[in-house]
């Protein structure tokens, strides 16, 4: 049983983000969010699509915390399982996962591995003005976020073009151009084959206490709103092979801890 719920989801995950890459090539529906002409403007079908807007809930509430929500169902579904089941072994895999989280995301000796992946590939700091304009700044204010303006930096702002309607409005650059790897599709891929994982134990049970059945359910509705939100990911953000880049990393992620 175990091996058939990590192939149905490995499966599953495989499937959704095939159709909705093959769909967003098919229907132009998925914004390339690498291009800094583009990624600071409204995806074009946001009044349309309400997932194809960035604030809709699921990516507002749910995807900027995903491993914060990974974690607490993990957690829930560990303390309350029987004594037997509550392993050190299931502990340091999920210590493991959250490592992998903060190298690619976070930190790795300076900028997260995500970060350097993209500069490596050709990533530019730029930063993007309300007028518009777009401009590229030395790579270490990328590195260390550091916001921008005519009042503080006024070196920066030379160029004809650039009109900024107020000296104190502040800019925080980003990496753009390069390969941006789907941060989204490497973290939800992670999180839902690691949650299955750690489900399986509870599905050998004959019978659950009440608070494991509900540490059981909490965890069923956050693996399908993992599925929800890559398949929104795949048909709106990010070109195909930014998402497939991000499965791997994902996939690899969670093979790490079978090791």
């Amino acid at each position: 049983m175990s091996v058939d719920v990590r192939y149905a989801a490995f499966g599953g995950l495989t499937a959704i983000l095939l159709f909705g890459t093959l769909y967003s090539v098919a229907y132009d529906t998925y914004l390339d969010t690498s291009d800094p002409a583009l990624t600071h403007l409204p995806h074009h079908l946001h009044a349309t699509h309400y997932f194809a807007n960035k604030a809709n809930i699921i990516n507002s509430y749910f995807i900027k915390r995903a491993w914060g929500w990974t974690s607490a169902a993990f957690l829930t579904l560990w303390l309350t399982s029987p004594p037997h089941k509550r392993t050190a072994h299931r502990v340091v895999k999920w210590g493991v996962e959250t490592a992998i989280w903060l190298v690619f995301t976070s930190w790795f000796f300076g900028p997260a591995l995500l970060e350097r992946l993209t500069a490596a590939s050709g990533g530019e700091c730029t930063a993007t003005l309300p007028s518009g304009a777009v401009f590229t700044v030395p790579y270490e204010f990328c590195l260390t976020r550091t916001a921008i303006s005519q009042e503080t930096h006024p070196f920066l702002f030379v160029g004809p073009s650039l009109w900024v309607p107020d000296d104190r409005f502040p800019v925080v650059p980003r990496l753009r151009k390069g390969h941006d790897v789907s941060g989204h599709v490497f973290l939800l891929t992670m999180s839902v084959l690691f949650l299955v994982d750690q489900i399986r134990p509870s599905l050998y049970a004959r019978k659950w206490s009440l608070p494991h059945a509900c540490a059981v359910v909490f965890n069923i509705v956050l693996i399908a709103i993992w599925f929800f939100a890559i398949s929104t990911t795949s048909v709106y953000f990010h070109t195909p092979f930014e998402k497939f880049t991000g499965y791997l990393l994902g996939a690899a992620g969670y093979i790490v801890t079978l090791l």
